[in-house]
């Protein structure tokens, strides 16, 4: 029996666990890596659950911001307590799962201190520097945050305003914030937690500028926490979501910090001065990459969360009749409702495939700097940035989609649906803004599909699609004898079409433009050519993870793999019908397809959604629990709400009562 069953729980649930053609256990330790890997998840969870100092006094949706701050405090100093039940090298495991139990979708005083800080002082100090400052941040001696997005420029870097100016007199840096807009703003932990920062300025050094580059500096004193003379800062207010989180401003006036502030394990200055560039210019942006490498996880995950709330709360709501006189149904047994979530639960399964492949291949690429090699920097770079670009957008899109399907109860914070989504859809913002990330990976589009061209590519794996010939028709016959290499050769088909457009569109407009002026006037189709890149790439890894997965799971992943693929492929219909590489006979049978796909994953949806092994504790959701008991579970959070702490408030008295007695007075 499935270990989601339990006494207690709601008839509805527990049969739609008994339908499960596949074992529930052995998909959840496929989708994490492994049985050891699952049996150490239920480890840290037993763990979570068993420290007092880890829970919320209430529920945080019912918290003040002060309040939700101070609990986060709290709670985060309890977490790095404890920090030897985790294997601390696995951030991308046991760290982020670890951190989601504790902390829930919300950061606190410390997020950047682990994601940014510390990841910064270990990939761009030197020896000399990574001895004096990693200890103390591992320690937590020291409370660290990355500042580099300002007020009027964020994804732009080379026009970030604060400046750094060298001093050989003293041999110190001048920090200064010359403008309004050169003030930081944004970074988590910036506004009252952080005493220190790594702050990235621009290096002005004998009268030239070298660009931005990262300074490590002190912000409030050690003991009283007070800001330093020249350090203005504070929290920037309220946001969509992660409002735990204390979001700061920083501005300088002429802060003298000593020429060892400069990270130095690439770029340097010495003592008189002279300027000593990095062997590669691109050695730099390690941290950004790795950030953007684990946003795909974190994004998937919380996709995954919203698809098993719609999911779940779907199969235990009843509404309306199909067949009259016999009875509402689950609402998942409506076709529109399985259009509208399954698609989302086939994309959280796609994008944690995607997580795992970026996160091996930031790996071998960290590794492989060590030794001074970058051959893989580049398209590591190009990959995550369309990864992140297209992921958050399609996991912000999903989950809207999978409250709205929830009906009014969706909108309810006890839902979980609006936390999720002000969690998830800032990925679509912060660590380089979406557009600007797939212009990003345009221009490796472009630049392969000139080597095409000219015959000179040397095209790798991912982008090798770029040069091959390709049919001119699509060999698909129907849904059902649809291979994945003959998806894959359609998907290729549009992807190489669409970069090619964008490549003559942008030689052609390069005949009488500036280079500049000519790549934003064809910047609309650049964009689509990387998202058409982007979700080949997808596709192409996702069916490929499927086709290695155990015999007992495949059937059903197949169906998943296939529902992803079927939706992009209709999503984007006019792509495929164009020049008669599809007809429309075959593009109605990719849509017979999707809907085959969904009546052979109802029967497993509640078992897919459990095997994405999301605890309560983690979910945090009353339509989404486990047991399937909503509606009692929703009147009990209900009473949470500080409305409720007396009968009659004060609006009455002051407002609504006096209105009332006038008017009745006057009848």
């Amino acid at each position: 029996m499935s270990r989601w069953i339990q006494p207690g729980d709601n008839e509805d649930i527990t049969n739609e666990r008994k339908k499960a053609t596949f074992d529930t256990e052995r998909m959840s330790a496929w989708i994490h890596g492994g049985p050891e890997v699952l049996k150490r998840r239920r480890e840290i969870l037993n763990f979570v659950k068993s420290v007092d100092d880890f829970k919320d006094p209430v529920p945080t949706e019912f918290m003040s911001r002060e309040e939700r701050i101070l609990n986060n405090s709290r709670k985060v100093v309890a977490m790095t307590d404890n920090t030897d039940q985790i294997d601390g090298s696995d951030f991308f495991g046991e760290g982020m799962y670890y951190q989601a139990l504790t902390m829930g979708r919300d950061l606190h005083a410390m997020s950047l201190h682990y994601v940014m800080f510390i990841p910064t002082l270990q990939g761009q100090t030197d020896d000399e520097q990574l001895d004096e400052w990693l200890t103390k941040a591992i320690s937590r001696a020291v409370v660290g945050t990355y500042a580099q997005t300002e007020l009027g420029h964020g994804t732009n870097l080379s026009k970030l305003e604060t400046t750094a100016t060298y001093d050989p007199a003293t041999e110190e840096f001048v920090l200064n914030s010359p403008t309004i807009t050169a003030a930081k703003w944004w970074p988590g932990g910036l506004g009252k937690s952080s005493n220190y920062a790594v702050v990235v300025a621009q290096l002005y050094t004998k009268g030239e500028c070298k660009g931005p580059h990262p300074f490590i500096v002190q912000l409030r004193h050690d003991d009283t926490h007070l800001p330093l003379r020249g350090i203005r800062l504070g929290d920037i207010g309220p946001k969509l979501g992660i409002n735990g989180n204390d979001n700061g401003f920083l501005l300088f006036d002429k802060v003298r910090v000593p020429r060892k502030a400069l990270l130095m394990r690439y770029a340097k200055v010495k003592p008189d001065g002279t300027y000593v560039a990095p062997a590669h210019s691109k050695l730099g942006y390690g941290t950004m990459v790795f950030v953007r490498s684990i946003m795909i996880k974190d994004q998937s995950t919380q996709l995954g969360a919203a698809a098993t709330i719609a999911t779940r709360y779907a199969s235990v709501r009843r509404q309306g009749e199909i067949s009259p006189g016999k009875g509402e149904v689950q609402i998942l047994d409506y076709q529109t409702q399985q259009f509208r979530v399954l698609p989302q639960l086939a994309r959280a399964f796609a994008f944690m495939a995607a997580a795992t492949e970026i996160r091996d291949l930031y790996l071998t690429v960290t590794e492989q700097l060590t030794h001074g090699n970058t051959e893989l920097l580049a398209e590591l770079h190009v990959l995550s940035s369309g990864l992140k670009s297209v992921v958050s957008w399609d996991t912000a899109q999903g989950i809207e989609q999978c409250r709205l399907a929830c009906g009014g109860h969706g909108y309810s914070q006890a839902s979980g649906f609006p936390e999720i989504y002000g969690y998830a859809v800032g990925g679509c913002t912060y660590e380089g803004e979406n557009i600007v990330m797939l212009l990003q990976v345009a221009r490796f589009l472009m630049k392969a599909a000139e080597g095409v061209r000219k015959g000179t590519a040397n095209l790798a794996d991912i982008g090798a699609y770029i040069g091959k010939t390709g049919s001119r028709t699509s060999r698909l016959t129907t849904h059902h004898h649809y291979t994945d290499s003959e998806i894959v050769e359609d998907l290729e088909h549009v992807a190489r079409k669409q970069v090619f457009r964008a490549y003559d569109r942008l030689k052609s407009a390069q005949d009488h433009l500036r280079p500049e002026d000519a790549w934003n006037s064809v910047s609309v189709e650049l964009a689509k050519a990387s998202r058409w890149h982007v979700r080949l790439y997808l596709v192409k890894n996702f069916l490929n993870k499927v086709s290695l997965a155990p015999q007992d799971l495949k059937f059903v992943l197949t169906d998943v793999a296939r529902l992803y693929a079927y939706d992009i492929i209709t999503s984007s219909i006019g792509a495929f019908l164009e020049d008669g590489y599809m007809r429309s006979d075959q593009m109605n049978e990719v849509k017979e397809g999707i809907y085959e796909c969904l009546a052979k994953i109802r029967p497993n949806a509640v078992s897919l959604v459990d095997s994405w092994d999301y605890d309560d504790k983690e979910l945090k959701s009353v339509l989404g629990r486990r047991d399937g008991n909503v509606y009692p579970a929703l009147l009990e959070w209900a009473q949470n709400s500080q409305l409720n702490k007396t009968e009659v408030l004060p609006s009455f008295e002051k407002y609504l009562g006096p209105m009332m007695k006038d008017a009745r007075s006057k009848l």
